[in-house]
């Protein structure tokens, strides 16, 4: 299938370069470092404990309706359901000048025309760069979440762990994340076919943080709460969004204009 070759080529590509994928373990080791420095080391080295906070106590309530949960226990759940959202940012940010430089990259170095007069397809040469740059990322991601889940079990209680791994856990790490990114590298990869600049495509791509920064505080300051199934809207939403924005940056790709410069 072509597809899988072009994404194997640029998993080369990425092979040869691997210095590109420094921004993706740093955002990755801060999403990590965060929550357990914020939960772990700062209680213990105030000797105050999170959960003496009365209104953090009150707002963590919307996590456990059924008051299952001790107090401390619920407190404790509720801050590592929000900070999960940080993995939601790391393929996001870390992946978007990978992606911006997919097509901006091959312009500039005079290798994406060549490409373009192989039988490839436009939907087949677009989709390839966008899932080859989410694939590694991705993959950080998810090893970063490993590391989360272990640290919880490790350092938590068992029923604060048991807590998290919940449906709306996995809503947001299985769905909503792979989406989230799919809609803002495809975004990057647009921008990046229309201009020639990579940091121009890295800030338009970057825009889906917003929303994403907006629900994490919501959801700190209690104002906001998504539940599992608005997870799962939200993740569908968001796969819909990307099929539109691929056929959409099919219909903006000037293949024939890049063709007729490089001949």
């Amino acid at each position: 299938m072509r597809i899988r070759a072009l994404i194997r080529k640029e998993l080369l590509d990425l092979a040869r370069n691997r210095a590109a994928l420094a921004p993706v373990v740093i955002m990755m080791l801060f999403s990590l470092a965060m929550p357990f420095v914020v939960l772990v080391f700062l209680p213990m080295m105030t000797g105050r404990t999170i959960e003496a906070d009365r209104n953090l106590a009150d707002i963590s309530r919307v996590a456990d309706p059924s008051g299952r949960l001790a107090p401390e226990s619920r407190v404790a759940m509720f801050l590592f359901q929000q900070f999960l959202i940080l993995f939601l940012l790391t393929p996001i940010v870390g992946a978007m000048s990978l992606a911006s430089h997919a097509v901006v990259g091959e312009k500039q170095n005079r290798t994406l025309e060549p490409l373009l007069a192989t039988p490839i397809t436009t939907l087949e040469l677009l989709v390839a760069k966008v899932i080859g740059s989410l694939l590694p990322v991705l993959g950080i991601s998810y090893g970063g979440l490993v590391l989360y889940f272990a640290g919880v079990w490790l350092f938590e209680p068992a029923d604060v762990f048991g807590a998290l791994l919940s449906a709306r856990t996995f809503a947001l790490v299985l769905l909503v994340a792979p989406a989230a990114a799919l809609v803002s590298l495809q975004s990057a990869i647009v921008i990046s076919s229309r201009v020639n600049d990579p940091r121009t495509a890295q800030q338009f791509g970057a825009l889906i943080v917003v929303p994403l920064t907006i629900a994490l505080v919501g959801q700190l300051t209690g104002s906001l709460w998504l539940s599992a199934p608005m997870l799962v809207l939200i993740g569908l939403v968001l796969a819909i969004a990307w099929v539109l924005l691929v056929l959409f940056s099919v219909a903006l790709f000037e293949r024939e204009s890049i063709l007729t410069r490089w001949r």
